[in-house]
């Protein structure tokens, strides 16, 4: 059984560890992310919004700079620009793959893997991937006394 989320009791943002360190922010308007753009950068998003959803439910915390996603860590993130959401996405292991730019490896298991998507078939072509991260969030890569 996981252990119960600990919330920041400035910002009542939630995490997996307790006094996790973190910039306390406002959780800002999704739609001011995309004032500026063209709509099917909006769409783009949703349709990245609705392959998560599939898996299973998300907060979504549109910060200052980014749209991250959440369910025990957050374990992925986007930015809609002009043509295009780039993000990352956490996973427990290392995938080199030409689809994805770069890739940061913070220990063993910690691994930030940065995309591009343009299209819901980009979106499509890593959705194992959002499926892997997404998994990483309810940290189902640690033992059962991590959790």
């Amino acid at each position: 059984m996981a252990k119960p989320l600990w919330s920041c009791p400035h910002c009542e943002r939630t995490f997996a560890n307790r006094n996790q360190t973190h910039s306390c922010g406002t959780v800002g308007a999704l739609d001011a992310h995309f004032a500026r753009r063209p709509p099917a950068v909006r769409e783009l998003f949703d349709a990245f919004v609705a392959r998560v959803r599939a898996i299973g439910p998300v907060t979504i915390l549109p910060e200052k700079t980014r749209i991250a996603f959440h369910v025990r860590m957050s374990f992925a993130m986007v930015m809609p620009r002009h043509d295009a959401l780039v993000g990352h996405l956490v996973l427990a292991r290392r995938v080199d793959d030409p689809r994805l730019h770069k890739i940061e490896t913070f220990s063993p298991r910690n691994h930030v893997h940065h995309f591009r998507v343009r299209s819901v078939a980009e979106i499509d072509a890593i959705a194992e991937w959002i499926a892997e991260a997404y998994a990483v969030s309810e940290q189902k890569h640690l033992g059962a006394t991590a959790r």
